[in-house]
């Protein structure tokens, strides 16, 4: 049980801080970059700007230790569509692999968060 919480709390922690922390303080101390991950790709200004506050609603739903388990589903579903398009973005626009793996490698520790996620959860559950 000690294990899976740490794998938890370590992968939710590196979520946390990559998807929430520094998009926002990139826009905070440096607002004239805040579009240099979607502007390349093509993506309008306003998007950047949506898409920061998604991922900082997000990663923080994934922070709150008791929240209702239905928005912490809904979080890692939209943290994961937000990876997976991002991976989509960067094969069909740049194909620079630097740039496509990324986003599958966070996707990766956002799985062992959830995967983690659910055994916390289900702890106990099958016992007698």
């Amino acid at each position: 049980m000690k294990r899976i919480k740490i794998y938890y709390w370590l992968s939710t922690t590196f979520i946390f801080l990559f998807e929430a922390i520094m998009p926002l303080t990139a826009t905070i101390f440096a607002p004239d970059q805040y579009n240099a991950g979607t502007k390349p790709l093509g993506y309008p200004d306003y998007f950047a700007i949506s898409l920061i506050v998604c991922k900082v609603i997000g990663a923080t739903a994934l922070m709150i230790p008791r929240l209702n388990p239905k928005i912490k589903e809904w979080a890692y579903a939209g943290l994961a569509f937000n990876l997976f398009f991002a991976t989509l973005s960067h094969i069909i626009v740049d194909g620079n692999i630097g740039y496509i793996l990324m986003p599958i490698v966070v996707g990766i520790i956002l799985a062992i968060s959830y995967i983690n996620n659910e055994k916390l959860k289900n702890y106990g559950k099958n016992e007698f």
